[in-house]
């Protein structure tokens, strides 16, 4: 798999980054670029709309973990701030995640909290050795149907840890972690639903859902929440809430303490610290994916491994769970107009300041409304539409789909992840033989050719080097989820303003599911920027699973050659005859990518 560029102006050889330069943070970058006045303004009034986001996030992600609220809460203060100070990106927001609750909640089952806090502190510490050792770079292999199934499975899993404080059951025995048992003995427990949890809870998604549809300014989470324990305490209704079952939470940080550790302690916790830091690593990282693609800047992963290990320590330290970063909490950063990492840092500072002054008040928050923050962001992170799009793309996307996503639900989540990612490394090498067979037009690997090329070679044309309306790149090879990342990267450095940005798939015999969602990225990017994306020369197969995958009109626009696509963003003037022929060629690695 090769990629090659047509720019305009002279072309420079990239040089190798020094290590100060890979792990500088980002909040350094910012700095400067210049930092001013109303720069700090605008990431005042961000880390205040993210920390009001985040305070009932932080303790009912803690609840539901099998852990106590004020152990999110440390998380999100300690774990935010360093994960906002050390960052490879601007705008990741740190803190306890939804995708944990079903990890933590086994290691506590098994471990107790000691064995938490121990091995969040050894996953910690494995992400600082990750991030030095550059594996980063490789985690972003992982196959899009993969990430996927996974997501979508804890989120059935986080929906069916909740049913129990959504409907006020009791149980007389200890509630099972496993997906299966839980349910049996949810339904044994029918009998004791509590009319007034229900009821609470159904409001509360009510009114998060209503803000989010007419109001979505407004902390949504938060106002039902808040409205939520008003109604409980003013109504008395019989309901539990955070006092009841855990008394409370403090009006302080503790003071800082490395967890009790043994040998015996850290070999038994070691395979819960890999699933923490594997997990934590790929949460992350698709984080900033996330906000590279909102804000078209972009992050450095090992820069970023390096602080989310930091941030992991610290939060243990703390006697914290496990950090990693949000989707949700970063996008919700970033729309509130975010300018760099000091949000995500005020965030933390805004979190703390909720604590000393307003602890008292948690107290009487229903466990219920709680119960159903959760549920909405099991909704959330389900991604629906994604996940009826690769099950319509092809058998075999639709394969390691559901595997990962049956497996993490019955079985385990690294089980699953492992098995996608084996599964998808099979599928490829099935579709390599299968194109291999059948695929005459455009070999896999491109071999040598004369010169002359039996009269087909034509003068080289310089127009199209030197245009500036016109940036061009040729992708060679079979395009998937292995070569997704660094191609990726290329197509991402479209921020310079043309009139037409053109990728041309001539030469690529198949692309899967993540390398389509790579494309759906850049053609999102370029609609947002007001540059007209081409996709030229793809073959039918090709063309379809973009299709499938987002890269519509006016997103895109298809052709059949690179000149039809230049003729068109001319107005119609013609391409001299040489001009699709003309390269000025680079090779594209995650090294020599473009870095913000």
């Amino acid at each position: 798999m090769s990629i090659t560029g047509e720019h305009a102006g002279k072309l420079h050889q990239p040089r190798r980054p020094t290590f100060t330069e890979l792990y500088l943070p980002k909040l350094v970058t910012v700095w400067r670029e210049g930092y001013g006045l109303s720069d700090f303004r605008a990431d005042v009034f961000a880390g205040l709309t993210v920390a009001i986001v985040a305070l009932p996030l932080s303790m009912a992600i803690a609840i539901a973990s099998g852990v106590t609220p004020d152990r999110g809460l440390y998380t999100a203060v300690v774990g935010g701030f360093i994960a906002s100070l050390l960052g490879g990106s601007r705008f990741q927001i740190g803190g306890p995640a939804g995708a944990f609750i079903v990890l933590v909640a086994a290691t506590a089952d098994r471990h107790g909290v000691d064995g938490v806090v121990l091995a969040t502190l050894m996953a910690g510490l494995f992400l600082i050795a990750a991030g030095f050792l550059r594996i980063g770079t490789y985690i972003k292999f992982i196959p899009y149907p993969v990430t996927v199934g996974f997501t979508a499975g804890i989120a059935v899993i986080i929906f069916a840890s909740q049913l129990r404080d959504l409907g006020g059951i009791t149980l007389l025995a200890k509630e099972p972690s496993e997906f299966v048992p839980k349910l049996v003995a949810l339904a044994g427990g029918l009998h004791t639903v509590n009319p007034s949890a229900v009821a609470v809870a159904i409001v509360s998604i009510a009114i998060i859902a209503g803000l989010r549809r007419w109001l979505p300014s407004w902390p949504g989470i938060l106002i039902a929440v808040v409205l939520a324990a008003v109604a409980c305490a003013v109504l008395s209704l019989p309901v539990e809430t955070v006092g009841s079952r855990f008394g409370g939470i403090p009006r302080e940080l503790p003071s800082p303490a490395l967890p009790a550790f043994s040998l015996a302690k850290a070999t038994a916790v070691l395979p819960d610290a890999i699933s923490f830091a594997l997990l934590a690593a790929i949460e992350s990282l698709l984080s900033a994916v996330v906000a590279d693609g909102m804000t078209g800047r972009r992050h450095r992963s090992n820069c970023e491994l390096v602080a989310q290990g930091a941030a992991n320590v610290g939060a243990a330290v703390f006697g914290g769970i496990c950090v990693t970063g949000l989707i949700a909490r970063t996008a919700t950063n970033i729309r509130a107009g975010a300018r760099g990492p000091l949000a995500g840092m005020l965030h933390s500072v805004f979190l703390l300041l909720f604590m000393l002054i307003a602890a008292a008040l948690a107290s009487y928050i229903p466990l219920a409304a709680l119960a159903a923050v959760l549920v909405v962001v099991a909704w959330t992170m389900a991604e629906k539409h994604e996940f009826a799009t690769l099950l319509r793309s092809s058998w075999g996307d639709a394969v390691v789909l559901l595997a990962t996503f049956l497996l993490t639900i019955f079985r385990d989540l690294t089980e699953g992840i492992l098995v996608g990612f084996a599964l998808g490394a099979v599928l490829f090498i099935h579709r390599m033989a299968e194109m291999t067979g059948i695929e005459e037009r455009s070999p896999l690997v491109a071999a040598d050719r004369p010169d002359d090329d039996n009269g087909g070679r034509v003068p080289y044309d310089p127009a199209l080097a030197v245009d500036r309306d016109v940036l061009v790149y040729r992708i060679t090879g079979a395009f998937f989820f292995g070569a997704a990342s660094a191609i990726g990267s290329v197509l991402d450095g479209i921020a310079d303003k043309r009139k037409g940005f053109m990728v041309d798939f001539a030469d690529v015999p198949f692309l899967d599911s993540t390398a389509a969602n790579v494309l759906g990225r850049v053609a999102a990017k370029a609609h947002r920027q007001g540059i007209r994306l081409f996709i030229t020369g793809a073959s039918p197969a090709v063309r379809r699973a973009l299709l499938t995958h987002g890269v519509t009109p006016p997103r895109a626009r298809y052709r059949e050659t690179i000149a039809r696509a230049v003729a068109d963003i001319k107005g119609g003037a013609a391409l001299p005859a040489g001009g699709e022929a003309g390269t000025t060629s680079r090779r594209a690695s995650p090294e020599t990518a473009p870095r913000a």
